[in-house]
């Protein structure tokens, strides 16, 4: 449940950073044109790109954050938002297999820009559903 929680935020996160930013842009069409409702099409489509991003954290974050951890040391913490804008050119490539386009112009600042919003929003979203106090609580 925490799982599909986190995904809804991610896409809310994700479709707010689209939204920001010029450079950085999400598309795509999962339902068939002969029936697709514009608006059901787009949820469908954040959907999916926050469960791909969701997957991406889960799996491949731990052992970038490991391996960086010189980094995140030295930067005092900022390195954060580089590995945060690696997970979203990861996902970016990783949408180049389904029919939803993950577009990110600039790598530098379109990608740390989009990295900073999806932490703030992603952030507040997960306060206000009570997901971080929770994952506070089981430590």
């Amino acid at each position: 449940m925490r799982f599909i929680l986190q995904v809804l935020i991610s896409a809310l996160a994700l479709w707010v950073a689209d939204l920001l930013i010029d450079g950085f842009s999400i598309s795509g069409s999962i339902l068939s044109t002969a029936n697709a409702d514009g608006t059901m099409n787009s949820i469908l489509t954040y959907l999916i790109v926050g469960l791909i991003f969701g997957l991406v954290n889960a799996i491949v974050k731990p052992i970038v954050k490991l391996i960086a951890l010189p980094a995140y040391i030295l930067t005092l913490g900022l390195f954060t938002f580089i590995v945060n804008a690696l997970m979203l050119k990861l996902v970016e490539w990783i949408s180049g297999i389904t029919p939803i386009t993950v577009t990110i112009d600039k790598f530098f600042w379109d990608a740390i820009l989009a990295a900073l919003i999806v932490s703030i929003v992603s952030f507040f979203g997960s306060l206000l559903t009570g997901g971080r106090e929770k994952a506070e609580n089981k430590r």
